[in-house]
C-alpha cells in the first residue's frame, strides 16, 4: 500500500501537477466555491472523497487574505461531514491555499482537517488546485489527494433601499425548457447552448432580491435544494429555502436571500436549469442568519 500511494505521488508531481505557472486572482470581499474530488487513503483502504466549499475572503494583510468557510461538505465514500468550524488563508496572493478546523459527521462527532492547496493553473473562470492534507476522525487518519477547482461569483451589490423591491432581473432565457440540442421550440437560440439564465452564478449580500423574468413559451417554478453528486437523474435534494411556485410564460417572481451561504437553485421539472448564489456579508458587516424565505411573489 504504501509503495502504492508514493508511486501515485510521483506520477502527480513528474506530471507537473503541483507546478505553479500562475497566480489565481484574489481579492477582499468576494465569494468563492472550491468544489473538487479526490482520494482519502490509509494503509489499509482508498476512499472517494469530494469537497464542496462555500468560502468568503476577508481583509488582506500583506499577501494573505483569511477567509471563512459558510457552507459546504466533505465525503468519505458514503459518509458525509457538514461545516463545523472552518476558516483558512490564501496565501502569496493566492498561489497557496490553506484550510483547518472541524467538520461534523451525521452522527455528531467532530472530524479535523488540515489542507494545503497549490496553484496548478487558472484561466479567466476558474483556478485548479491540487491539495494534500488529512482528515482525522475518531477512529483513522486519511492522507488526501484532491484536485480542485475556485471559482468566484459576480458581485452583486444592491442599489436600492426599498427592500420590496428588486435591483437585479434575471431572466429564465427562451427555449430552456428545450433539452440542450432540441431546436424544436420557437425562437429557441443555439447560441445559447446550455444557458438557461441570462445569469446563473451571482453573489449577494443578505437580504437582497432580486426578480426572476420567465420568457419561455412554458411554465416554470424554481426552489432550492442540496446537490448530490452521481446522481445524473435526481441531483438535488431540496432544502426549503427557496420556493417560487410556477412562474407562467411572460410573468415573473422575486427571490430574497436572508440566510448566509450558498443557494443552488434549480427547476425541479428541468434540473438540468440550476443558478448558484453566494450569499454573504462584507467583511465589515459579517453576521449569521438563517432564510425564512418561502414563496416567491
Amino acid at each position: 500500500m504504501k509503495a502504492t500511494i508514493s508511486l501515485l505521488v510521483l506520477l502527480l508531481i513528474s506530471s507537473g501537477y503541483f507546478a505553479n505557472t500562475s497566480f489565481a486572482e484574489i481579492s477582499e470581499n468576494q465569494a468563492f466555491l472550491l468544489e473538487g474530488s479526490g482520494f482519502a487513503v490509509t494503509e489499509e483502504i482508498i476512499k472517494i472523497s469530494e469537497i464542496d466549499l462555500g468560502l468568503s475572503s476577508q481583509k488582506q494583510s500583506g499577501s494573505t487574505i483569511n477567509f471563512l468557510v459558510h457552507d459546504g461538505f466533505i465525503t468519505l465514500n458514503d459518509e458525509e461531514f457538514v461545516i463545523s468550524n472552518l476558516q483558512g488563508k490564501f496565501l502569496r496572493e493566492g498561489k497557496y491555499i490553506r484550510i483547518n478546523g472541524l467538520v461534523e459527521s451525521s452522527t455528531g462527532f467532530d472530524t479535523s482537517i488540515s489542507f494545503f492547496g497549490r496553484l496548478v493553473e487558472e484561466s479567466k473562470d476558474a483556478s485548479i488546485y491540487g491539495f494534500t492534507g488529512r482528515i482525522t476522525t475518531s477512529d483513522e487518519t486519511y492522507k488526501i489527494i484532491y484536485t480542485t477547482k475556485l471559482s468566484t461569483f459576480s458581485k452583486i451589490t444592491p442599489t436600492s433601499t426599498d427592500t420590496e423591491k428588486s435591483n437585479l432581473i434575471i431572466h429564465i432565457l427562451r427555449g430552456s425548457s428545450a433539452q440542450k440540442t432540441d431546436n424544436t421550440v420557437p425562437g429557441f437560440d443555439s447560441s445559447s447552448y446550455l444557458r438557461f439564465f441570462s445569469i446563473d452564478r451571482l453573489s449577494v449580500q443578505p437580504g437582497t432580491t432580486i426578480t426572476l423574468v420567465n420568457d419561455d413559451v412554458v411554465q416554470h417554478s424554481i426552489i432550492s435544494g442540496k446537490e448530490k453528486y452521481g446522481d445524473r437523474y435526481n441531483p438535488f435534494t431540496p432544502d426549503g429555502r427557496i420556493l417560487t411556485g410556477y412562474i407562467a410564460p411572460g410573468e415573473s417572481a422575486n427571490i430574497t436571500f436572508d440566510g448566509i451561504g450558498i443557494y443552488k437553485l434549480y427547476d425541479p421539472d428541468y434540473n438540468y436549469m440550476k443558478i448558484e448564489v453566494a450569499s454573504f456579508p462584507n467583511v465589515d458587516n459579517v453576521s449569521f442568519g438563517t432564510s425564512k424565505n418561502k414563496q416567491g411573489n
